[in-house]
């Protein structure tokens, strides 16, 4: 008498079947995780101005702090008001009775920004999910420069996510944030580099000794997941 029936011959094919492509969705799942992909490093959305950092920030050698006036005292680094944007582009291309200061196209959703009193809708390139609490200011206030987070912003024509800003990522520097302090004045100095023979630890001191605040950043969930 047969006791089982004999489609339970094919649970062992399955049963591998199941296995390995089970195993193999866990490290798809987990390779996806922790890639470029899911981080979004690289991402660089297209804005409604096609607005040149590397001009700005490299040629023009704009302090970050005079679109983000705020960036040392809050915990946003703010976008800049069209007001602040104009304070240039009114002098430079304000004028259409002059044609050496004509608008430009490329620059025309600012004017009409400017003229309609609408803000213009810029798309947000470092966006942290809202369960991690990040604030600019007790950052900057500790010596960690904008390229830490951000890179080379100078040498950037469209902006992109430089660095994970995974929690991992956040962690190595919490643990470890010697290698990124830097002099407070020099936060926005994109191009600033440690003394050369100098360890991270030897120049840390060298901040504190000078009156710098040192930080202990938390490394805890509660630091951040507020």
């Amino acid at each position: 008498m047969q006791v089982f029936p004999k489609s339970l011959n094919l649970l062992p094919i399955v049963a591998v079947i199941g296995v390995v492509g089970g195993g193999a969705a866990l490290v798809f799942v987990v390779a996806y995780y922790f890639s470029p992909w899911h981080t979004q490093v690289g991402y660089a959305p297209a804005q409604p101005i096609r607005f040149s950092h590397r001009l700005h920030a490299g040629q023009l050698g704009m302090d970050c702090r005079y679109c983000h006036a705020n960036v040392e005292r809050s915990g946003e680094a703010m976008i800049p008001p069209t007001q602040t944007c104009m304070g240039c582009h009114a002098v430079l291309h304000g004028d259409p009775s002059d044609p050496k200061k004509a608008t430009k196209a490329s620059v025309q959703p600012l004017f009409d920004s400017w003229a309609t009193g609408q803000p213009i809708p810029w798309v947000r390139v470092h966006n942290l999910p809202d369960h991690a609490y990040f604030d600019h200011s007790i950052h900057l206030s500790a010596g960690i420069g904008c390229v830490s987070c951000h890179g080379r912003i100078d040498q950037m024509e469209v902006v992109r996510q430089d660095q994970p800003l995974s929690m991992a990522w956040c962690l190595d520097c919490h643990r470890y944030p010697e290698p990124h302090l830097r002099p407070v004045s020099e936060i926005t100095n994109m191009s600033w580099v440690r003394p050369q023979g100098v360890t991270p630890e030897q120049f840390a001191q060298r901040l504190v000794e000078s009156g710098q605040r040192y930080v202990f950043p938390p490394q805890n969930c509660g630091g951040c997941h507020r």
